[in-house]
């Protein structure tokens, strides 16, 4: 199936055929999961190029490729493979080949022009099959275990660094390769930065604690994010987290097939605006999540993308004041025709320890 769409993508891109560098195409395309390897695929050929070490496991993981080991440089089997496929155009997948190895390749290539294509097997990626939802939902769950699971061990004077090493653990316990992402734990006036990752500060009476992690697991990944409060936080990070929840809930409630990324961005935006909060959210409500913890479609001010069944999104607005501290919530769902359905569904109502 994967094949046949990108077969029929090569007419698209004015190619004879296309050669897979990036990691995570070439395990979506192929299934295989080592970390070497190159695939070249044309209407009628598909050939998977490895070296020794990876040849019997490429044979038991892949189907539809044929299996060459290469002896010596890959880029030497690329170009005897694409000659022997009768290759005029290849393309390649311009955002991951580096400048030289694209210089290596043009190189050994000789008469077969070396084609810039962005994005070949990222679209067929946006849309989720059956079974690619299954395991993100079982990624959720793991995400959504840790949390449960860290509210019991979070305690004033631990450090942000203890508390993320404890998630790690616990997914890796629960079958996580590891976590999707370097965890972001930040606490008291760092929770005011979007990304602060765990530092060797200690949470303190008082703070609020933006947790933002998940689980990379078959390959896939989860992301979520919940801000607790450590004590009794202030007034004012009451309220704003208040006002965060009602624009993660209006997020949630309101995505659907259909709507642009721009749209969608507009649900959480508008109403953090509206309450005076609009210049402390300065990122995307949400972006897409799979095999990559970024990827398409982005939930943006700026995204015309219009949202299809199976994508997969997150929603997770924020306000972020400097010197107080900053809340965001997230979630991971899937786009539905005439909705959506969380994958992630840990407790969203503001937890005092």
């Amino acid at each position: 199936m994967k094949l046949e769409k990108m077969r029929n993508r090569l007419k698209e891109l004015d190619v004879d055929g296309i050669l897979i560098t990036s990691s995570y195409n070439r395990r979506y395309m192929t299934g295989f999961t080592g970390s070497s390897g190159v695939a070249v695929i044309t209407d009628s050929h598909a050939v998977f190029i490895t070296d020794f070490r990876y040849t019997e496991q490429a044979a038991k993981q892949i189907e539809g490729f044929e299996i060459v080991q290469h002896k010596g440089p890959i880029l030497e089997e690329v170009a005897a493979q694409a000659a022997k496929m009768s290759i005029k155009r290849l393309g390649f997948e311009q955002d991951d080949l580096s400048f030289a190895s694209y210089t290596a390749y043009k190189d050994e290539l000789k008469e077969i022009e070396f084609v810039p294509v962005s994005g070949a097997v990222e679209k067929l990626r946006l849309i989720k099959s059956a079974a690619e939802i299954k395991i993100l939902k079982e990624a959720a769950e793991i995400a959504d275990a840790a949390f449960k699971h860290i509210l019991t061990v979070i305690r004033p004077g631990m450090k942000e660094i203890e508390v993320a090493n404890e998630l790690e653990f616990f997914m890796r316990k629960q079958g996580a390769v590891s976590s999707s992402f370097d965890i972001i734990a930040a606490s008291g006036y760092r929770s005011a930065l979007p990304h602060g990752v765990a530092s060797e500060k200690e949470i303190e009476k008082g703070d609020f604690l933006t947790l933002d992690f998940g689980a990379y697991y078959k390959g896939y990944c989860s992301d979520i994010t919940r801000t607790i409060a450590v004590g009794d936080p202030s007034d004012e990070l009451k309220k704003i987290y208040s006002i965060v929840l009602e624009a993660q809930l209006r997020g949630m409630n309101g995505i659907k097939a259909g709507m642009t990324g721009k749209e969608a961005d507009a649900l959480t935006r508008d109403y953090i605006s509206e309450n005076g909060y609009g210049e402390y959210f300065g990122h995307s409500t949400g972006h897409g999540l799979g095999m990559e913890v970024h990827e398409g479609p982005s939930l943006s001010v700026k995204s015309e993308t219009v949202l299809e069944p199976g994508m997969i999104v997150t929603v997770e607005p924020g306000i972020y004041i400097p010197k107080l501290g900053g809340v965001r919530i997230e979630d991971d769902t899937v786009v539905k025709e005439d909705g959506n359905e969380s994958l992630t569904h840990s407790p969203k109502e503001l937890i005092i320890l």
